[in-house]
């Protein structure tokens, strides 16, 4: 019941403890009309102040000006009934209203410049400085145009006072002034002590973040874009405050290649096309979305479903239609008030932005909202090369896509898909030559060719029905040689779809992704370490009877003269390939017939290549050598192969076939533990791919592996690059390549948690577990991406989200097993739990983790658990949690007696040297400090029980037990003698940190 001040004030409070948003904004209005009944000018200000916060950071910024009004006619009736947080809130909300009329429309220019008066006399009055009214008379000129600079001038000389905007935002001002002058590198010299956490506020960095995006893509500063899009998004993601940092989120990703994304954020903000409190900051979200849609609707994906505003259905071109009628419709309101022309050019200079990138930035984060759109960028990439010219003749044509089929070149695919559009027109006419052949030679190759496509995307039954189709049509046409080398690649098409030996067989047969053991990442944490293991086998084994007959059938046709020579050697290659699959299906202990048969079958195919004077075959054989000698550990013999092979390549001018040596080489160097080498390598690998446009190297996998390299050398900017490109390449392949995208994000997300960016971990982690493919991911890495999530979210204070997640993981691990991990997220959750102030699931939780721990100890966590709750009880209750605390800790005493009693294994000297430690810290803080002292120094010999890795909590125990001893027993003298051993302990051992704080303290105590 609202019926005394006091329980207003109560609500007031409750209400403020609540996030902004709808709930906040109506209890707030619903506490303005409860304190009307009470003639009590503090009661009624304090609800008129919360409304208004509500309002401005709900998208209700218009209806700020009207409540104002009520707060300053009870400040002119009754100054005094205002307390001393409220008198100021007036002075500071000066400058909302002077923003909230400015940003709509319909509020005269004069009315604006009225208030600009009344603002600055207010001020004048009470005695505070004016450069919060030049803020807002520049702020007025911006958006008239009228004066800038000027006005700019005026504002930014003068020194800030008590009453400016908060340094973060006004250095976000100044920042925005030297984009729209066209100097990204000044802004973002400006801004820089936002970005960097030097400067903040409730919106900052994250209104800044939004605000720096293009700049950071025009200087090319690609890392600090994505960092700022992701930790940035993450936190506008639905917020009506937030509405424009919104739009520029989106906008971002359109000019930076990422559509998908861009429209994955449309739908998670749908609900922001109904906030229309803040008309300017609404023209902004709805200026960002029109950049997306129309760059969407001029690359020919006009019909696509996108998400709208809620109760209609929307395609790209009618939301196209629809945000741009009203945007222009908004901006015309704007400009027609401020009679300028202003607002409509700045919005008609966003629209005419062209993509900033040639290629998309890789954010690393999952986007599935339109995955076709991957496949179809909006601005083609630069060319790389000369591409081989197209004979105008359909007979050179084919011929010439038959030569460079021969040489394995990548325009053959091109030339071919070319043959087949002319082919297929209704006027073609088969040309009468010999070279060419008939038309049923003609049909058999295009039906190889979309075999060889469909193989290209793993898809393997499509593929190998498309190559027995190719050879009965190669048969018709009396071609028996092709007909065959067509049935014999079938037996290897679907044969290991994980791993491959080098070329594949015209590059179709196999996907190259790994090659020898590949390295981890070096992460070394969670929650199942087993579960991502990959072997990369099928478990399949190759047809020997049936390849040994296609052997015999190729040296019947190539006697007779049936058979080319090429078309020989893929027959061998085919026997190459499969004898590569079985040793690796066999390895580390292969059986001598197939060691044998590997050495025989990869020796021939060698031996004829170099008879028949074919470079490339005589190479893809050196390379199912050097990938079987390092898969067998024989790392400098593989080295030495390969290097000969790039040798080989480079003196037979096929260039284009070095991608694929190069990645194996930098596997090789990887598992050498020669990174550095390796990067190089790597970097070489994938330029070259792209040099040559091989749309089948194995880019993703490559890009895995040059992040971890990076990871090895300590270039932690460039892994986050490479395995951000890594997820966003295996994203293209579908839902057959999920688990590897998540494996590869989750090394993403420690990487960046271990660079400081926890925000930009969760939101890679969130974008993983958030996507509906996450039901597709085995469990043990569903729960490890859970858990990753749950601890970066504690890292961050969001210790609601944090527990949902640990209580959800909790659900999900509670029938394993292995009920270890069941324990240890259990424990994390109370803590959690506790820690979102939640105390009666915080208990709900530890109960399980008891349960748990019953069946599966976890001795050290259970009782570090235990020990963080009496802490947590102690900081919240002070001496009155004394006897919960003491209690905790005795639990914490007694599971390490239990473990003891049961033989289990755990740290013991850790265990109790933490229970006597936090018994001191929480007998001081309840005023017991003979007890609290007498508990330090027990901790002291207990922590010198665990060796050196024990000192740096030994030092931690004498620093408390000097900190009792000097400031709250008065005995200064003994303190400094304990904090002088504890120095000479700490120099000794090498922990210069720790000698630096017993110093400190030392010198404070001998000076009392």
């Amino acid at each position: 019941m609202l019926d005394t001040p006091d329980a207003v004030m109560a609500a007031l409070r409750e209400n403020d403890a609540r996030p902004y948003g709808r709930t906040r904004t109506v209890t707030a209005e619903e506490l303005v009309d409860a304190a009307e009944q009470f003639e009590d000018t503090g009661i009624r200000s304090m609800a008129l102040l919360e409304l208004m916060e509500a309002y401005e950071y709900d998208g209700e910024r218009s209806k700020s000006p009207v409540v104002f009004a009520r707060i300053l006619k009870l400040w002119d009736t009754d100054p005094d009934g205002f307390g001393e947080w409220a008198r100021r809130q007036v002075l500071w909300r000066f400058k909302w209203v002077a923003d909230a009329l400015k940003d709509t429309p319909d509020v005269p220019l004069a009315a604006i410049r009225r208030w600009h008066t009344e603002l600055r006399d207010r001020y004048r009055t009470a005695g505070h400085d004016l450069q919060p009214y030049y803020a807002q008379r520049y702020h007025l000129a911006v958006q008239t145009g009228l004066d800038v600079q000027d006005a700019y001038e005026l504002w930014a000389a003068r020194p800030r006072s008590e009453l400016s905007d908060c340094h973060a935002c006004e250095t976000r001002a100044r920042a925005r002034h030297f984009i729209a002058a066209g100097d990204d590198a000044r802004a973002l010299e400006v801004i820089a002590p936002v970005l960097d956490g030097r400067s903040g506020c409730e919106q900052e960095p994250y209104l800044s973040q939004a605000t720096a995006l293009l700049a950071q893509l025009r200087r090319g500063r690609l890392d600090e874009a994505r960092s700022g899009h992701l930790s940035g998004y993450r936190y506008a993601r639905g917020k009506a405050s937030m509405l424009n940092a919104v739009g520029l989120h989106i906008e971002f990703c359109a000019l930076s290649g990422n559509e998908p994304r861009g429209l994955e954020l449309l739908a998670e903000n749908r609900d922001l096309f109904a906030v229309t409190g803040e008309p300017a900051a609404r023209l902004g979200f709805l200026t960002g979305v029109e950049v997306l849609l129309a760059l969407l609707a001029r690359a020919g994906h006009g019909g696509l479903a996108v998400s709208g505003p809620a109760g209609t259905t929307w395609t790209v071109d009618s939301l196209l239609a629809h945000v741009r009628t009203e945007a222009d419709a908004l901006a015309a309101r704007f400009d027609a008030r401020n009679g300028t022309g202003a607002v409509g050019a700045e919005r008609r200079a966003r629209l005419a932005v062209e993509p900033l990138l040639a290629e998309p930035l890789a954010l690393g984060v999952r986007a599935v909202a339109a995955p076709g759109l991957s496949d179809a960028p909006a601005v083609a990439p630069a060319p790389r090369r000369t591409v081989e010219p197209e004979p105008e003749d359909f007979t050179a044509l084919v011929l010439r896509a038959r030569e460079l089929e021969v040489l394995g070149h990548p325009d053959a695919d091109r030339l071919w898909k070319r043959v087949a559009e002319r082919a297929g027109a209704a006027d073609f006419v088969h040309p009468r030559s010999a070279e060419l052949g008939g038309p049923e030679r003609l049909r058999a190759e295009l039906a190889e060719q979309r075999a060889h496509e469909a193989l290209q995307r793993d898809a393997y039954a499509e593929g190998k029905a498309g190559l027995l189709a190719a050879a009965e049509l190669f048969e018709q046409a009396g071609l028996a040689g092709s007909a065959l080398m067509c049935r014999a690649r079938t037996l290897i098409a679907d044969l290991d779809d994980e791993s491959d030996g080098g070329e594949s067989t015209r590059n179709e047969s196999t996907r190259n992704e790994s090659v020898g053991h590949e390295s981890d990442g070096g992460s070394g944490r969670s929650a199942d370490a087993d579960a991502d293991a990959d072997t990369g086998h099928s478990g399949r084994r190759a047809d020997w009877a049936a390849l040994d007959a296609a052997l015999a059938r190729a040296e019947e046709l190539r006697a007779g003269g049936e058979l080319t020579d090429d078309d020989y050697l893929i027959v061998l290659q085919t026997r190459a390939y499969a004898a590569h699959h079985d040793l690796v299906e066999t390895l580390p202990e292969p059986a001598d017939e197939v060691a044998e048969r590997f050495e025989a079958v990869v020796g021939a195919y060698r031996r004829t290549a170099v008879e028949l004077g074919s470079e490339r075959r005589a190479a893809t054989s050196r390379q199912y050598t050097a990938d079987a000698a390092a898969r067998k550990g024989l790392l400098a013999e593989a080295e030495a192969e390969l290097r000969e092979v790039l040798a080989q390549l480079d003196a037979a001018e096929l260039p284009w076939h070095t991608p694929r040596v190069l990645g194996l080489l930098g596997q090789v160097l990887l598992q050498s533990r020669e990174p550095g080498q390796a990067v190089e390598v790597f970097h070489r690998a994938l330029a070259e791919a792209v040099r040559w446009g091989d749309d089948s190297y194995p880019y993703a996998p490559t890009y895995m592996m040059l992040g971890h390299g990076c990871l090895q050398v300590g270039d932690l900017g460039g892994a986050v690059r490479a395995l951000s490109e890594a997820a966003a390449r295996y994203d293209r392949k579908g839902a057959e390549a999920v688990e590897e995208a998540t494996r590869v994000r989750m090394q993403l997300a420690d990487v960046l948690r271990d660079t400081g960016r926890a925000a930009d971990a969760v939101a890679v982690l969130e974008s993983v577990l958030l996507d509906a493919s996450a039901a597709r991911l085995d469990v043990r890495m569903l729960a490890q991406a859970r858990l990753d999530l749950a601890r970066g979210l504690s890292e961050l204070e969001e210790h609601r989200d944090a527990a949902e997640e640990y209580l959800r993981l909790a659900d999900l691990v509670a029938g394993w097993e292995d009920q270890e991990t069941h324990t240890m997220v259990a424990c994390e959750a109370t803590l959690a739990l506790a820690r979102a102030e939640r105390p009666d699931a915080a208990e709900a939780a530890l109960a399980r983790a008891r349960e748990a721990h019953g069946k599966a100890p976890q001795v050290d966590q259970l009782a570090s658990t235990l020990r963080e709750l009496a802490r947590m009880t102690m900081r919240e209750k002070g001496a009155e949690g004394l006897a919960a605390a003491l209690a905790l800790l005795a639990e914490a005493d007694a599971v390490g007696e239990a473990a003891e009693q049961g033989g289990e294994e755990y740290n013991s000297w850790y265990l109790r040297g933490g229970s006597h430690y936090e018994r001191a810290r929480s007998l001081a803080v309840a005023g017991r400090y003979e007890e609290a002292l007498a508990e330090a120094e027990r901790a002291v010999p207990e922590y010198e029980a665990g060796g050196e890795r024990a000192e740096s909590p030994r030092a931690e125990s004498v620093r408390l037990a000097a900190l009792i001893e000097g400031s709250d027993l008065g005995r200064t003298e003994a303190a400094v003698d304990r904090l002088t051993a504890g120095i000479a302990r700490c120099e000794a051992a090498g922990l210069s940190e720790a000698a630096e704080v017993l110093v400190e303290l030392r010198e404070r105590f001998a000076g009392e």
